[in-house]
């Protein structure tokens, strides 16, 4: 009588094997955002992080925060949400994809005090990052970063 046992578990470890390359070259793709972007706008830095298996960005400088570091969300339409810090205010979450192009959402701007539902981030040829927000599928807003660091 003849086994199969080894022939499933070389199949067995092969699909294992396949998938982690598989997560591990995912996971490289977002990561090639990572880092501080220039907003281009109130001389504006974001972070873009690994929050999970996602991707988020939070607020780590503008030239209103080296005024007064401890500047709130004022342009909050929420009321509640105004005496936030701007400092490490996330403004992207929940973005997955790459290696060139995410989707996710929330979007946050807080110079303008707006927010987007959907997101959409595109790395470009020449290194700079788009971010796209849109609040339905014809009001949508797109900035674009350079990377700082």
């Amino acid at each position: 009588m003849k086994s199969t046992v080894a022939p499933r578990m070389i199949l067995a470890f092969a699909v294992v094997v396949a998938t982690g390359g598989g997560l591990a070259e995912a996971s490289r793709g977002n990561d090639v955002i990572n880092g501080v972007w220039a907003t281009g706008s109130q001389r504006g830095r974001v972070e873009v992080y690994r929050c999970g298996s996602s991707l988020c960005g939070k607020v780590i400088d503008a030239a209103s925060l080296r005024a007064n570091p401890d500047r709130r969300d004022v342009n909050n339409p929420e009321a509640s949400l105004r005496d936030r810090r701007l400092k490490g205010l996330v403004v992207l979450q929940g973005f997955e994809g790459g290696p060139r192009e995410w989707k996710g959402g929330p979007v946050y701007d807080p110079e303008t005090g707006e927010g987007a539902v959907r997101g959409f981030l595109t790395l470009r040829d020449d290194g700079k990052l788009e971010v796209k927000g849109c609040k339905a599928a014809i009001f949508c807003r797109t900035k674009v970063w350079t990377r700082a660091r």
